[in-house]
């Protein structure tokens, strides 16, 4: 029987970092993906030009990991996104930083990144198995003894770290593999849930298509629980789409909907458009007024074009209980106010979200209660590490899954690679 000293499983960032960060410290290394080739997801992420990381500071870094952020403190003391940056550059891959911190090769190529992680694992000497498919692990005593392939072919060693993603974007192999895994070593998995994905409304004009392709610039999207409090907000863009919501900020605030369903056993989620998030409700009022008075006898939904949407200015006309033809001259205050109330809380009633397959993330995974944060090391079954999205941890698009993926990535590998030369 074949015997390496850690084997990783699954070829994606936080796999591909693992294998790097096991092989650094000396141990012999095998790398298995059930795939054609490695790396698949990470050579489509950011658009195909990889966002590889994130250049906030930590702190602010963690706030937009919403899903177990905190947990990352101690991975992040050892491998940074500071730390990811040096580690392409000085693997001769320049980065740029783009908007909200983003940082992308300055090929903007993503197969740079990928080449990149394979040579550097390759010339570690890491053995790269890909149409390798796991079949089970295996345990003695209370700690990792191997691995069993589909063909039945087993594999010894003494540490395995598995990096086998989630279960969003399935077409590049995440499908889920590493829970039963887990499960067979003793580990709880948390629901699972797909959260970066679109957002699912059967409001009359998402249904009627009366919206559909409409984006919004530069607005406010909030989540309400049933009381009506502010569970989260996101500022940016978004769109309206055949069956609700997308966009980014829309991607951002899906993953708290599950939440609310859950806590307040609802099928149904009040969510609020602010179109004009920098001005009170009195300013608003007050910006309406002038432009009325300055053209009274203008139907307002005429005066309001340059400053609504078009497209919005019949529903939230008819939410205000206003005719469009309504001169300023003939404008009830009561209307007014509430035509400003609709344009700033504009409310949509959502039923969920879309599935896994549309979905960027997956949130939920391997209790982190029993993982070491130190180490991504099992408390329950010795030499067994987990790292990347298979553990119950998910952050916003941005850089910011592919920095926990790295940091957990590394920190796993590192560990199995100490716990396998019997230096933990």
């Amino acid at each position: 029987m074949k015997n390496y000293e850690v084997i990783v499983i699954g070829g994606g960032p936080s796999g591909l970092m693992a294998a790097i960060a096991a092989a650094e410290k000396g141990a012999s290394v095998a790398l298995l993906d059930k795939g054609d080739k490695l790396g698949r997801k990470l050579g489509i992420s950011g658009g195909g030009r990889c966002n590889v990381t994130n250049a906030k500071e930590i702190d602010e870094l963690i706030t937009f990991i919403p899903g177990g952020g905190r947990f990352l403190h101690s991975a992040f003391s050892l491998f940074s996104n500071r730390d990811i940056i040096a580690f392409f550059e000085n693997l001769g891959i320049p980065l740029k930083e783009e908007d909200n911190g983003r940082m992308f090769p300055v090929s903007d190529k993503a197969k740079t990144v990928v080449d990149t992680l394979i040579g550097k694992a390759r010339s570690l000497g890491v053995t790269l198995l890909t149409h390798h498919t796991v079949r089970e692990l295996f345990f003695k005593n209370g700690s990792v003894e191997g691995i069993t392939l589909a063909n039945g072919e087993k594999i010894g060693t003494q540490a395995i770290v598995v990096a086998t993603g989630g279960k969003s974007v399935p077409h590049t192999g995440s499908t889920g593999d590493g829970y039963p895994w887990a499960e067979a070593a003793g580990h709880s998995i948390t629901e699972l849930f797909p959260t970066e994905v679109p957002i699912i409304s059967k409001e009359k004009f998402i249904v009627n298509r009366e919206l559909q392709g409409l984006s919004l610039r530069d607005v406010k999207l909030s989540v309400l629980d049933p009381r009506g409090k502010t569970v989260i907000s996101h500022r940016g863009d978004m769109i309206f789409t055949h069956f609700g919501l997308s966009g980014p900020i829309a991607l951002r605030c899906s993953g708290f909907l599950r939440g609310v369903k859950k806590k307040h056993n609802v099928s149904e989620v009040t969510m609020t458009i602010n179109l004009f998030p920098d001005l009170s409700h009195a300013e608003l009022e007050s910006f309406i007024r002038k432009a009325g008075a300055a053209e009274p006898k203008k139907a307002l939904k005429n005066v309001l074009k340059g400053t609504v949407t078009e497209r919005l200015l019949p529903l939230l006309f008819e939410r205000a209980g206003l005719p469009g033809e309504t001169t300023y001259e003939h404008l009830p205050k009561e209307a007014l106010l509430a035509f400003v109330t609709e344009a700033q809380n504009f409310r949509i009633q959502v039923t969920g979200t879309r599935p896994f397959e549309e979905a960027f993330v997956t949130g939920g995974g391997v209790n982190l209660k029993e993982i070491n944060p130190k180490t991504m090391g099992s408390k329950l079954m010795a030499g067994l590490f987990f790292c990347g999205e298979v553990l119950d941890i998910h952050g916003y698009t941005g850089g910011y899954n592919i920095t926990a993926a790295f940091a957990t990535g590394y920190t796993a590998g590192h560990h199995a690679a100490k716990s396998a030369q019997g230096e933990l």
